[in-house]
């Protein structure tokens, strides 16, 4: 749901490349090629910020009041 902080396998800083990521490809750059100039190379990292649904929206939606 939040992007994760490191990587899963490899244990790399990945949330400091979200931001940047995620506005470059709204403007309609290539998602391959926006990894590439941000320095990301490990496959294991690229797959994270690749395959990352922003759902929190979602769930917030959903928020209990108590």
């Amino acid at each position: 749901m939040i992007i994760p902080v490191r990587c899963y396998t490899c244990g790399a800083p990945i949330a400091r490349y979200w931001e940047e990521f995620a506005r470059r490809v709204k403007a309609g750059e290539e998602p391959g090629k926006v990894l590439d100039e941000l320095g990301v190379r490990r496959p294991c990292c690229r797959r994270i910020l690749l395959a990352h649904v922003p759902l929190i929206y979602e769930v917030t939606r959903f928020k209990r009041v108590l």
